[in-house]
């Protein structure tokens, strides 16, 4: 290998050294104080009861794990979002997991911690997928209760989507393993199944101080909502049970015995590995974000042995699409070419680039995947499409929305990793996450953006400098607030940026790609394609 190579591949391992200390970090919730505390009372971590809970040895594909980071500091810091959730397997069986984290804020909702239940649940409606809550949560974080409460996106929106869920035949399962309090309480009884945990789970709408504030009445909280109470009394959950444990063997019990779900009739063969070595795409794929590279070198290395179909392989040469397999499952893949190429005509065009002619070539492929029932995989090193006079000319504009349009109406399942760089409209175009994604995944070399740092740094200053009327700024006082917006900026292009806010479903080794992509396609063939495929009209 040479030089360059191994300079890459250096900068990617401590790449990932960054991203997995962050995961590190995660994983402790509020801490190893808040998680003896945890333990004293006789319950497991929220982490600790996913693990029991799967099949051993099982995948767990965990959603939105940087969910808040960096985010809420002035209150301490949400890690997690306060809440762990994911795609694992229970009794064999495909399902989504939904877990409060009470190590952190004792599982309060914070705006992102709603995000990330919302999101947790559209995957599952998506997918047709079973659903189980793991529910142990003091409720809405008051001090921030207009950022979580009223709006469409909010806090009430769960329990909408509960009925929702249930009416379309998924499966809900919940376990009360803690406080579960308010509003919050209709989401284990909306749930075709509610168990408690003896003497650790309570439910209740109002609280002992709030009913005596309320309505004068004195009493205690195992009196208002506590597992004797809902069980034998009010009947408002179906069993109680002496332990975290005995409360999630009972799940697996319900699991064991669910019908077999539905069939899409996605296709998939024997599942086989890269013929090329994947862990060479640290060294290919350079962390410097304006290098070119070959889009062909990674694509290789993520499907069975290594075979690529290519579609149009001599024209619309910046974008590349093709089929092959992932873990045995059939994909077709939509990815940017990174490295100059030239057409038939002699002219130059640049990598990253959309182009009327590749953009012309993409929609067409995705509109033949759709055809054939063949799931997309987007992959993203986009700086966007052509501009210029003879691009417009050329009818960029009308190129671009035909991709876009085939892309947006595809009934076909699709998956996104940005890898690089994911631009302005090229974004939109490469099925960012406002076209629903099934997944999408960042790699750490991801950059997410209306525009580059750079192209972005100069255009806010001149509007900033432009906003001082009548001020004079030496060109030392310029280029300080140029190095300031500089840096503001590429903070917010950085993919933890991104993951804190759930624009991508996490960050991600390059080597968990195929993983990602294999559980996404077996989830979504849980759910049978019913929409027929129809672009509307669209400009040719």
């Amino acid at each position: 290998m040479n030089l360059k190579f191994n300079k890459n591949d250096d900068e990617y391992r401590q790449l990932l050294y960054q991203l997995n200390t962050k995961l590190d970090k995660v994983k402790l919730g509020g801490g190893k104080k808040k998680i003896e505390s945890q333990h004293k009372k006789g319950k497991l971590t929220a982490r600790e009861r996913i693990s029991y809970l799967i099949d051993d040895g099982s995948d767990f594909v965990e959603i939105a794990a940087l969910a808040g980071d960096g985010m809420y500091a002035e209150k301490g810091g949400c890690p997690g979002g306060g809440v762990v959730t994911g795609i694992g397997y229970i009794q064999n069986r495909q399902c989504i997991i939904v877990a409060n984290d009470a190590t952190v804020k004792a599982g309060a909702w914070f705006p992102i911690t709603a995000k990330k239940n919302l999101r947790a649940q559209e995957i599952s409606m998506e997918n047709k997928l079973p659903i189980v809550y793991l529910v142990d949560s003091a409720g809405v974080y008051l001090p921030m209760q207009n950022e979580i409460f009223p709006d469409k996106e909010h806090f009430g929106r769960q329990f909408r989507n509960n009925a929702r869920m249930s009416s379309m035949g998924i499966v809900q399962i919940a376990a009360i393993m803690g406080s579960c309090v308010a509003g919050g309480a209709y989401l284990p009884i909306m749930s075709d199944e509610a168990m408690i945990v003896d003497k650790t789970g309570s439910i209740f709408l109002a609280g002992s101080y709030l009913v005596k504030a309320a309505i004068g009445e004195t009493t205690d909280n195992e009196s208002l909502g506590g597992a004797t109470t809902h069980c034998e009394i009010s009947g408002v959950t179906d069993n109680k049970y002496d332990s975290d444990e005995a409360c999630l063997d009972a799940i697996k019990k319900i699991f064991d015995k669910i019908g077999k779900p539905e069939d899409a009739g996605y296709n998939r063969s024997q599942p086989r590995a890269p013929k090329e070595n994947p862990e060479e795409i640290y060294g290919l794929l350079p962390t410097d974000r304006v290098k070119p590279y070959e889009m062909r070198d990674i694509i290789v290395r993520l499907l069975d042995n290594s075979e690529f179909d290519e579609y149009k392989k001599d024209y619309g040469k910046t974008l590349l699409c093709g089929t092959g397999r992932i873990d045995g499952w059939a994909v077709g893949i939509v990815a940017n070419q990174r490295k100059m190429v030239k057409n038939k005509k002699g002219e130059m065009q640049m990598g990253g680039v959309i182009y009327s002619d590749s953009a012309d070539k993409a929609a067409r492929f995705i509109m033949n995947c759709n055809q054939r029932k063949i799931p997309l995989v987007f992959l993203h090193d986009v700086s966007g499409f052509m501009v210029g006079s003879k691009a417009e000319q050329g009818g960029i504009i009308k190129d671009g929305a035909k991709m876009v349009n085939a892309m947006a109406n595809s009934v076909v399942p699709k998956f996104t990793f940005v890898l690089g760089n994911s631009y302005g409209a090229g974004n939109y175009a490469m099925c960012g996450k406002a076209y629903d994604p099934r997944l999408i995944y960042a790699w750490p070399t991801a950059k997410i953006a209306v525009m580059s740092g750079q192209a972005a740094a100069q255009t806010l200053l001149q509007i900033k400098i432009a906003g001082m009327k009548g001020v004079e700024i030496s060109e030392a006082e310029k280029k300080s607030l140029l190095d300031e917006i500089t840096t503001k900026y590429n903070e917010e292009l950085s993919p933890y940026y991104a993951a804190a806010r759930l624009w991508v479903d996490g960050v991600i080794d390059p080597l968990d790609t195929r993983k990602i992509i294999s559980k996404g396609i077996e989830a979504a063939n849980h759910a049978p394609v019913t929409d027929k495929f129809n672009v509307g009209i669209i400009q040719t």
